[in-house]
C-alpha cells in the first residue's frame, strides 16, 4: 500500500494535544516541531485526519523536503520533486502561501513565483506540454522554510479546519474552534462531568465540548478540497471516513454543559450554532452575568475565554470582570478553572495564584492558559452487596 507523509499545522502550544489525537485515530506520528506534527499513512489517512482531528488547522500532503539557501537552489529543489505523481495534467496548481523563519530566503512573493515556475517546468516536461491547461481540480501548494530547510505540501483541506460548518451566527468569536478544542483537551474534563463557560459568546467552547461528549467528528459536515481530486486522495476516502465518524456518534452522552453570557443576542446566536452542530440538546445556554454564577454540585469545571480588552475603551472594565470571575469561582465547591487570556493581569485580578500556566498562541497573539486545579472526585468503588 502506498504511504505518504502528512503535515498537520496547529496553534503553537497544542503540538502535544495534536500528536495524541493523531495517534488515537491510529496514525503513525513521525516528528513533532513547533506548530506542526508529521505523520504517515495511506490516502485514507488524509481523509481520516481531516474529518476526525479537532486541533489541526489543515492537512498537507508532503511532496518533499530539501535545503535551499539561494533562489537557484529553490528552483532546482522544487523542480526535482515528483509533482506528476500528485497533480494530473489538467490540475490547477499555485503556491498559495510561503513562510520563512531564520532562513536566507525570506521574500514570500519571490518564493511563490519561483516555485510556481519550477512546478510548471516539471509538469510540462512530464506530460509533454508547453502550456498547462489548469482546467481541472485545484492543488494549492504551501511551503515552509525553516533554517533553510524547505518543506513542500499540497493542501488537502481547502478552508481551514477550524471552519467546522456550524458557525451560522454573525457573532465574532475571539477563540477559534481548533483552539477551543485544544483548551478543553488540556484539562481533565471528560464526558459526564460538569462544564460551565461564563463568557460563552457564540458558544464555541460549550459546542466543542458537546461534540467531544457525543463523539461527533469535527469535520463530519464540511467539504474538503481533496474530495475533488482524481488522486492520490479521492472522494471515496472521505466517504469512508464520514461513514466511520457516523458510527461513532453517541446519542446520549450524559453530560452537563452550560454556557452563559451577559449579552442576550450572543446567547441566541450560540443556540443557533449549537443547533447547526447537532448538539443543541446537550447544552444549556442562559443569559447570566459572571457575578451570578453559582452551582450546587461539586467537582465541576469552568473553562472559559474572558474578554481581553481588544478595544482600548474595554480595558477599563477588565479588573472588575476578572474580579467577579474569581469571586464566583471561590464560591464553588471543589471546582477547577481553566482561563485562556491575553490580559496580563489575569491572576492578579482573579485574586488567586494559578496552579500553573502555559503559553499558547491564538494566531499571532500570545495568550496564557491559567490553570486552577481543584480536587479530584472520589473514586467510585465496587458496589457493596447487602445481607
Amino acid at each position: 500500500m502506498t504511504s505518504f507523509t502528512y503535515i498537520a499545522p496547529c496553534h503553537f502550544g497544542l503540538e502535544a494535544v495534536l500528536k495524541r489525537e493523531i495517534q488515537n485515530i491510529g496514525l503513525d506520528v513521525t516528528a513533532v516541531e513547533d506548530g506542526r506534527v508529521f505523520f504517515r499513512g495511506g490516502p485514507e489517512a488524509a481523509a481520516q485526519a481531516n474529518v476526525f482531528l479537532r486541533t489541526a488547522e489543515r492537512i498537507l500532503l508532503c511532496v518533499g523536503e530539501f535545503k535551499a539557501e539561494t533562489f537557484d537552489a529553490l528552483f532546482e529543489g522544487t523542480r526535482d520533486l515528483p509533482w506528476e505523481e500528485f497533480i494530473p495534467r489538467d490540475g490547477k496548481c499555485w503556491v498559495t502561501k510561503a513562510s520563512s523563519i531564520r532562513s536566507a530566503l525570506f521574500s514570500p512573493s519571490d518564493i511563490q513565483r519561483i516555485m510556481k515556475k519550477a512546478i510548471a517546468t516539471r509538469l510540462g516536461a512530464a506530460y509533454g506540454l508547453e502550456w498547462l491547461p489548469e482546467t481541472g481540480a485545484s492543488y494549492p501548494v504551501r511551503v515552509s522554510i525553516r533554517k533553510d530547510r524547505v518543506t513542500v505540501g499540497l493542501d488537502t483541506s481547502g478552508s481551514s479546519l477550524h471552519k467546522r460548518g456550524y458557525r451560522v451566527s454573525p457573532v465574532l468569536a475571539p477563540i477559534s474552534e481548533t483552539l477551543a478544542a485544544g483548551l478543553i483537551q488540556l484539562t481533565p474534563w471528560r464526558r459526564g462531568r460538569i462544564l460551565v463557560d461564563p463568557f460563552c459568546g457564540s458558544g464555541t467552547i460549550p459546542i466543542e465540548a458537546a461534540m467531544m461528549a457525543r463523539h461527533i467528528a469535527p469535520g463530519i459536515k464540511r467539504p474538503f478540497l481533496a474530495e475533488t481530486w482524481t488522486g492520490p486522495v479521492t472522494q471515496k476516502d472521505f466517504d469512508l471516513a464520514r461513514k466511520m465518524a457516523r458510527q461513532e456518534i453517541i446519542e446520549d452522552p450524559d453530560s452537563d454543559i452550560q454556557g452563559y453570557d451577559i449579552d442576550e443576542s450572543a446567547v441566541r446566536f450560540a443556540r443557533d450554532n449549537a443547533r447547526a452542530a447537532g448538539v443543541e440538546g446537550g447544552i444549556h445556554f442562559q443569559k447570566r452575568a459572571v457575578k451570578d454564577l453559582s452551582y450546587p454540585k461539586k467537582y465541576g469545571f469552568i473553562i472559559t475565554n474572558p474578554p481581553y480588552g481588544e478595544r482600548i475603551e474595554d480595558k477599563k472594565n477588565l479588573p472588575q470582570i476578572y474580579g467577579e470571575l474569581g469571586a464566583a469561582y471561590r464560591g464553588l465547591d471543589a471546582w477547577s478553572m481553566y482561563v485562556i487570556s491575553a490580559y496580563e493581569k489575569t491572576p492578579d485580578d482573579i485574586g488567586l495564584k494559578p496552579s500553573r500556566n502555559r503559553k499558547i498562541y491564538n494566531g499571532m497573539m500570545k495568550t496564557y492558559i491559567y490553570e486552577y486545579i481543584g480536587p479530584k472526585p472520589p473514586r467510585k468503588g465496587p458496589a457493596r452487596s447487602e445481607g
